[in-house]
């Protein structure tokens, strides 16, 4: 593809040769010859004048190297991310329905709908138009998969749930399983309450493979518009997750949180459960979140404080063992004082009390 192409398709600034011929994109260190490339972080800043990229995509002209061609963007990362969908599509199954999918006569099936081998759609469930369900998959009763929703093998959506459109589900999610309720019983055995709610996926959400959404006990979990979720993250029973927020690879929510709109929680942060996460909040890998925190925190450790005091302390936990050995020093030391004081004669103590207050 001729970068001037890539540039008129991206809506960028072209410098340098419009015919150059791009076969494909790669990291600036990596780059070859033919390769499309960028630079967003200025600490690459240093791989200018060695990376064998055809073209580089970056925010300053001053930035293309000196024989090579560009293109020029406010937003190079993700001009990059745009570009990487020209050369790497996504080659969707051929419509229709394969011979060994189970479908019930009750369900609604949409138009260019592809459902997979051995895939399974239950009794009143409803597929919207352009739906695409690889095969394994089980959709339960009364579920509903709206338009353009990519499910990928094995993937299981439990009774009534209600997935939007352009969601995409990765392999192995499960949407709607049980939410982890239970009472306590006289005897010490646990009860187990029935999970009579649903969950609700709003449209252009992405769940990660090996991600579990569990059922509200009554109502919904909900998980709202634009929401990221990254690979084996769990969300418990009637939690809400507002929009754009990003749940990093292994985070867990414990029932009833409540998160806001745009936070980021990094890899391995836990939440208690029953609290509430304000909007554009940042938790850093392996943060425990027990109470609620107040929008636009930055926080981490365990328990979750401002991440500035986290460094701080973190920083003085390297020096532990030295600042031990001088505090025993110092006792040391203190406790020779006073086995020299107590050896004194009585009188002599006296004495040396009166002259101090003179």
């Amino acid at each position: 593809m001729k970068l001037g192409e890539i540039a008129q398709v991206l809506n960028c600034q072209l410098v340098g040769d419009a015919n150059t011929e791009i076969t494909d994109l790669a990291s600036i260190e990596d780059a070859q010859a033919g390769h499309l490339t960028f630079l967003s972080n200025k600490k690459y800043r240093r791989f200018l004048t060695t990376t064998q990229a055809a073209a580089i995509i970056t925010q300053e002209i001053d930035d293309v190297p000196t024989g090579k061609s560009g293109l020029i963007s406010l937003t190079p990362y993700l001009t990059f991310a745009q570009a990487m969908w020209l050369f790497h599509p996504w080659h969707s199954p051929q419509t229709g329905i394969h011979p060994l999918a189970v479908i019930a006569s009750s369900a609604t099936i949409g138009a260019r709908v592809s459902i997979g081998p051995f895939s399974v759609i239950g009794d009143e469930a409803k597929i919207g138009d352009d739906v695409t369900i690889l095969s394994h998959c089980v959709i339960y009763p009364k579920a509903e998969l709206r338009y353009q929703t990519l499910v990928h093998a094995h993937c299981v959506i439990r009774e009534g749930c209600q997935i939007g459109s352009r969601v995409i589900l990765q392999n192995n999610v499960v949407i709607g399983s049980d939410g982890f309720g239970y009472a306590k019983r006289p005897d010490n055995t646990w009860f187990k309450i029935p999970q009579a709610g649903i969950v609700i996926v709003e449209d252009d959400v992405e769940v990660g493979a090996g991600s579990t959404i569990d059922r509200a006990t009554i109502g919904a979990t909900i998980i709202g518009r634009g929401t990221k979720i990254d690979n084996l993250v769990q969300i418990g029973h009637g939690s809400r997750v507002g929009q754009h927020t990003l749940l990093c690879a292994q985070v867990g929510l414990a029932g009833s949180t409540q998160v806001g709109n745009e936070v980021i929680l990094s890899g391995q942060v836990g939440v208690a459960g029953h609290l509430q996460i304000g909007d554009r909040v940042v938790a850093t890998a392996q943060t425990g979140i027990p109470n609620s925190v107040e929008s636009g925190r930055i926080i981490s450790g365990y328990p979750a404080i401002n991440n500035r005091d986290w460094l701080r302390a973190s920083a003085v936990f390297a020096q532990l063992p030295q600042l031990q050995k001088e505090v025993r020093a110092l006792k040391a030391e203190l406790n020779i004082l006073k086995a020299g004081n107590s050896a004194l004669p009585s009188q002599t103590l006296s004495q040396k009390d009166n002259e101090d207050g003179n």
